[in-house]
């Protein structure tokens, strides 16, 4: 288990003030999906990314106040998706779909929940990591260039977010995306 860093990448208190509350990192557990969709929706993401993970096909990894989860990272081990990081980067694990609750936000539980799922590839031996980011999404991409995370240098890609329906149905949405990639 990893615990939050009360502190922000510069050294400085996170928040707006006030002391950080510390986040018990871990994988998730079967009987964590109530919690889960209940704190952050989309029971169907939380079902599929359990049943990939009792396939040895990732791991979701959870942020937890307390009782209440707050955040979550799913650590995808399966050849990537999108043919051009596929092709690129054959055998890179990609870190998707980083949560935060707003109220844990620049509190160190993403911070955390990125090095849980760093440390957990450098134990599998691997020696690179990487994640897309959206184009549009500047907060998420400045968390990610504190972490190391450096452009690919084979410009955009057009990944595809799954959205789970209430009916059960899924939608793809395209995003555009710059790919990052680190040397763990």
């Amino acid at each position: 288990m990893f615990r939050t860093d009360p502190r922000d990448a510069d050294g400085c208190p996170s928040g707006e003030g006030e002391p950080a509350a510390e986040a018990t990192i871990r994988a998730a557990e079967p009987t964590d999906v109530k919690a889960l969709s209940t704190a952050l929706g989309a029971e169907e993401y939380f079902s599929d990314r359990l049943g990939r993970q009792s396939e040895g096909l990732g791991v979701l990894f959870t942020a937890w106040w307390a009782d209440q989860p707050v955040g979550d990272l799913y650590l995808w081990l399966e050849a990537a998706e999108e043919p051009p990081i596929r092709s690129r980067l054959p055998g890179v694990a990609l870190l998707t779909h980083l949560e935060v609750l707003p109220v844990a936000r620049n509190r160190g539980v993403g911070r955390a929940l990125v090095r849980a799922a760093e440390g957990r590839l450098a134990s599998l031996g691997h020696r690179r990591a990487a994640l897309a980011v959206r184009t549009d999404n500047a907060d998420a991409a400045r968390l990610y260039r504190r972490l190391d995370y450096r452009d690919w240098g084979h410009g955009t890609v057009v990944c595809y977010a799954e959205h789970f329906l209430p009916d059960g149905r899924t939608v793809s949405e395209a995003e555009l995306c710059h790919v990052l990639v680190k040397t763990l």
